[in-house]
């Protein structure tokens, strides 16, 4: 049994806390007046991302470091926002995805277990539902992810229930759709090397630094003809997991939630959101369809709401690309 008295001084660490959606993490926990410690090597995130808090340069698969950290520090939470993201490159380097999103996790997960922390929140994807085999989906649908990506993140969720089991690990996974947006005040947005997402690809090439956006495929079975996705903004992500930790501080089930708005932006429509809030217009270029995409992915995200209490409150495909491009012009 975890001994809850070593928590009454509750701190968070947040691994990859430099990184796109971590450091909105880390922006709300503090607001919010929660003591954070934030590991990152940095090898995709940014130092000057990280805005308050205390700052670790390290790496998740450093035992070590890990050690060393639970033995001087009182968490009762950890959150993971660690992964490597990029669908293509895992299916090219598939043994980089799995050391690190899964060698380097079960490697977290046993340091936690060392030290009876107690609470670990997952960054985990829609990827391991794979191609739908209905719409809206749910969490009951069934797992076929179709990379070396969606498997690594399905791993470690089936391995999480092991972990509870054996340790008394409570944990509550986190499945995004689309990631995007930025932080309304401007300071925090995508920053990815490469930039490998739709709203900021086409941000880029409509201020230029793009000599055109790629559109791969338009002759989806959709409306419009080009593929449907549900996007939800960072900060409504966000506040997602601060839901997850209160609804495991208040002892309830672990448990596994889809994030999403439930609503369907085609990539035209984007595009020309893009086109209508930057004024600016840009070539377009039409490629062959991406193996795997399908034409429309949307999810159903109404268990968060019953059991989380949780609302996206930036539902507006305008505010999510507004925000996008504030931060694009903040950072220019």
């Amino acid at each position: 049994m975890l001994n809850q008295s070593r928590f009454m001084n509750k701190q968070i660490l947040v691994v990859g806390g430099a990184g796109y959606i971590g450091s909105h993490m880390v922006k709300l926990l503090l607001a919010n007046g929660d003591d954070v410690v934030v590991l990152d090597d940095l090898s995709t995130g940014h130092r000057d991302a990280v805005l308050g808090g205390e700052f670790i340069h390290g790496n998740v698969g450093n035992a070590a470091i890990l050690d060393q950290l639970f033995r001087s520090h009182q968490f009762d939470t950890v959150m993971h926002f660690a992964s490597f993201i990029q669908v293509g490159e895992s299916v090219k380097q598939p043994s980089r995805y799995y050391e690190n999103n899964v060698a380097n996790t079960i490697n977290l997960l046993n340091a936690m277990a060392r030290h009876q922390v107690p609470y670990f929140v997952f960054s985990s994807t829609a990827a391991i539902y794979g191609n739908p085999q209905y719409d809206p989906i749910d969490e009951l649908h069934p797992m076929a992810p179709i990379n070396p990506y969606g498997r690594s993140k399905w791993m470690i969720e089936q391995l999480l229930h092991d972990y509870e089991q054996a340790y008394g690990l409570r944990y509550v996974a986190l499945r995004y759709f689309n990631a995007a947006g930025a932080d309304p005040d401007g300071v925090l947005g995508e920053r990815h090397v490469p930039e490998t997402h739709l709203i900021p690809l086409a941000i880029h090439a409509a201020m230029g630094k793009l000599p055109h956006f790629t559109l791969f495929g338009d002759n989806y079975p959709t409306p419009d003809g080009t593929c449907i996705r549900d996007f939800i903004h960072v900060s409504d992500l966000c506040a997602a997991h601060l839901l997850a930790i209160r609804h495991l501080r208040t002892g309830k089930s672990s448990d596994v939630f889809n994030l999403g708005n439930g609503n369907g932006f085609s990539v035209k429509e984007v595009l020309d959101t893009v086109k209508s809030i930057t004024k600016h217009h840009f070539k377009i270029q039409v490629t062959e369809r991406r193996l795997g995409d399908p034409a429309r992915l949307v999810a159903d995200a109404s268990k968060a709401r019953e059991i989380l209490k949780w609302s996206p409150d930036i539902q507006d495909l305008d505010a999510i690309v507004r925000h996008a491009h504030h931060f694009e012009q903040y950072r220019t």
